[in-house]
């Protein structure tokens, strides 16, 4: 019986033709490796080795590249089911296992198949901010990634004369006359599926879309018209961001000086139009008005350019501190911001102060600042 339906039409369909398997394979491909790159320059941001560096300029750039991370992401779902649907039939094929090369190939794909529905289903449920595990997604996400694209690059070495045949021959040619769509169909009704499902959801991403995008998450739907991840009740901070003895501390080879609010709010004021970018993909422009980093750092007694470790009052969170490096804090736009939108920042925007610097992931955006130390 076996026999028989691996002869049938079913077996036979041209989805399962190796010349649409290819162009699906090389889509994907694309799709993955991008959100593989785009992930790997987030992660390198936010866990920086030595040899590493991100510019604060241009302001937006952070924005594209995780937009990207997550819209390459979610193009990859619908085109990773079409690639399996395509040649699943020879799952079925006999013997089983040829040869020890054919096992090592066949043990490669299942390793292929698990790490990127690992990857796409995770990073899926990372967008949503539904964590139904007990790691911790960062890692374990960053880790699978490397062991995905080993996969595919191992999967593409093996396939490559096969992969050189099938590009090289025309979609259209010999086109059977078996039930189902064509292998033309099967490709478009591909791509068509794969665009309405960018499209659906980049709007959180691209502003342009987000009319059209009925699944677009976190846009402006937040306090004073910008999302929030994490409040300030949930982080423990509301009466020590209120309490009136509240000061700033800025620790420099100066000294330690100290701030209230009203003596930052004193200090001469930068206003910029800077986007908040986070790691699940949303972005939102806004206004910020607060003191620059560079004319804050000269205040207290040190030079521009220098790092910056950045404390909040928050006392357990994963992001309560980060380092800003000398490129932010040279930067006239990166802010210890006040006001958002010309209002008073939210408290869970940051109230009483929080950090705005260009071109930055959100986490690293520290908010309820209550100390700046000088490397």
């Amino acid at each position: 019986m076996l026999r028989r339906l691996r002869e049938g039409p079913r077996f036979g369909a041209a989805a399962h033709d190796e010349r649409a398997t290819a162009r699906i394979g090389l889509w994907l491909a694309l799709t993955f490796g991008l959100c593989f790159v785009t992930g790997l320059i987030s992660h390198l941001i936010q866990h920086p080795p030595s040899w590493f560096g991100w510019p604060s300029r241009p302001v937006w750039l952070y924005r594209v590249t995780q937009g990207t991370h997550v819209i390459s992401g979610i193009a990859s779902i619908p085109l990773l089911f079409a690639k399996l649907w395509s040649v699943y039939p020879k799952l079925f094929e006999k013997p089983l296992v040829r040869s020890l090369p054919h096992a090592l190939e066949r043990v490669s794909i299942l390793v292929l198949s698990a790490a990127a529905f690992f990857e796409l289903t995770t990073g899926l449920l990372n967008v949503a901010q539904n964590y139904p595990w007990n790691f911790y997604f960062p890692t374990v996400h960053y880790a699978v990634a490397w062991i995905a694209i080993g996969s595919i690059l191992v999967h593409i070495a093996v396939k490559l004369p096969i992969i050189s045949r099938a590009l090289g021959e025309r979609v259209g040619r010999d086109e059977p006359a078996a039930q189902g769509l064509s292998r033309r169909g099967f490709l478009g009704a591909t791509a068509l599926v794969t665009g309405v499902a960018v499209v659906a959801t980049a709007g959180a991403t691209v502003p342009a879309l987000r009319r059209v995008s009925v699944l677009s998450w976190r846009t402006d739907n937040g306090p004073q018209g910008v999302p929030v991840n994490r409040t300030a009740a949930a982080a423990g901070v509301l009466a020590a961001a209120y309490d009136p003895a509240w000061r700033l501390e800025v620790v420099t080879g100066s000294g330690t000086s100290e701030f209230s609010l009203s003596e930052l709010t004193a200090l001469p004021q930068t206003t910029a139009e800077l986007p908040i970018a986070c790691v699940e993909g949303w972005s939102q422009s806004a206004t910020w008005t607060g003191v620059a980093l560079p004319d804050l750092l000269r205040t207290a007694g040190a030079q521009p350019g220098t790092d910056l470790h950045v404390v909040s009052l928050e006392l357990n969170g994963l992001y309560r501190a980060s380092i800003l490096p000398g490129v932010h804090t040279a930067d006239p736009l990166t802010l210890l911001a006040l006001r958002l939108n010309g209002e008073p920042l939210d408290a869970d925007h940051g109230y009483p102060c929080r950090i705005i610097a260009p071109n930055r992931p959100g986490v690293l955006q520290t908010k309820w600042v209550r100390r700046l130390e000088a490397a």
